[in-house]
């Protein structure tokens, strides 16, 4: 089995590298989007495994964007994370009954975002340090 996909819907060029950067350093493939219109269509040729999603694109937002998601029965079940410089206290209720996994602001901090990701995708935790073992009794 291949790497994950990711697809990042964010009108935002540097976000989306920079995320592109993180991304393929941790193992996902990842596909991109700049606006509500051409999210869907990249969503059906990619047919990602999960999708970060930006509340402000163009030609309709964030939420228009799940609301398609989930009438589409090929990309109903794909999780979202929604990535959103929108005030949170505004708008993460909203994303998470609209059925976003996950309510990230940005700026995002690189280890929260995987953390995410890999919750979202059902991945174990990855460990950051090894275990220590007690040598002393060997």
């Amino acid at each position: 089995m291949g790497n994950k996909k990711i697809l990042i819907v964010d009108d935002d060029p540097d976000v989306r590298h920079g995320m592109q950067v993180r991304l393929k350093a941790n193992h996902y493939d990842t596909f991109f989007a700049a606006d509500a219109v051409s999210s869907m269509s990249e969503a059906r040729k990619c047919e990602p495994d999960l999708i970060i999603l930006d509340l402000g694109l163009p030609a309709g937002d964030g939420f228009i964007v799940m609301e398609r998601l989930k009438q589409m029965h090929s990309l109903a079940l794909i999780p979202v994370i929604v990535v959103s410089a929108r005030d949170i206290r505004a708008n993460q209720e909203r994303a998470l009954k609209a059925g976003a996994k996950a309510f990230l602001q940005k700026p995002v901090d690189d280890t929260e975002l995987l953390a995410v990701i890999r919750k979202a995708l059902g991945e174990p935790a990855k460990r950051e340090r090894p275990e220590c073992y007690d040598l002393g009794s060997v």
